[in-house]
């Protein structure tokens, strides 16, 4: 009877499903800047596909989630990313600067740069470099204001009339982030100051934003 019971327990054991890292729905504010328009025509687009676009900023306010067991809520984090062609294209060699705010445990900087390197492995490529600063994320009923101290900043505003919906056709790329219902923005002003992982750059007034909700 014994033996009978140690074999049925084995079963059970056997059958029970593959226990994973600790983590749970990751979400919070998201947006992005690119060297290029992601909201333009054809012959614009196709003109900067071949001479820009090879460098965005991305921002995240995380409001909720773990990841192998650390909160991330109130975390926030902006990524400088660079490559060796348009970010359109999967032919360039790309890498990232990751910094995130200081107020941030060190438990919570691993825990954000393990997810983004797992998780967005593709669109921001290897991460050289992970740092923190003060780092601030303002998004009111409309624009988005973000400014990783000595690094980067970037104000983006919604497109009048939600033009990006109305014509679609003329919206190119995709996110570098998994966003929910994605919005085009008019970027105000951007800069990446900072240099670690590519040249410092500076764009303003031209639709070269996303920016909605992620969840991971």
């Amino acid at each position: 009877m014994r033996s009978l019971l140690f074999c049925a327990f084995g079963l059970l054991i056997s059958a029970a499903p593959a226990v994973t890292p600790s983590s749970s729905k990751i979400a919070g504010d998201y947006v992005e800047v690119r060297t290029a328009s992601v909201f333009t025509g054809a012959c614009h687009y196709n003109g900067e596909l071949v001479t820009t676009g090879n460098d965005a900023l991305a921002a995240w306010n995380f409001q909720s989630g773990q990841w192998n067991g650390v909160d991330l809520s109130g975390v926030r984090a902006v990524a400088a990313i660079t490559s060796t062609a348009n970010l359109g294209l999967d032919s360039g060699e790309r890498k990232a600067e990751l910094i995130v705010d200081s107020s941030a445990s060190k438990a919570q900087v691993a825990a954000v740069a393990d997810l983004l390197q797992t998780r967005s492995a593709k669109q921001l490529g290897q991460i050289v470099s992970v740092r923190q600063a003060a780092i601030t994320f303002s998004h009111d009923s409309t624009d988005y204001v973000v400014k990783a101290q000595g690094v980067a900043n970037l104000t983006v505003r919604p497109m009048p009339n939600n033009e990006c919906c109305k014509q679609p056709h003329l919206v190119w790329y995709t996110p570098l982030a998994p966003v929910a219902k994605r919005k085009v923005g008019y970027t105000e002003h951007a800069a990446y100051t900072a240099g670690t992982v590519g040249d410092s750059w500076q764009r303003e007034g031209e639709n070269s934003a996303f920016y909605g909700a992620f969840s991971f």
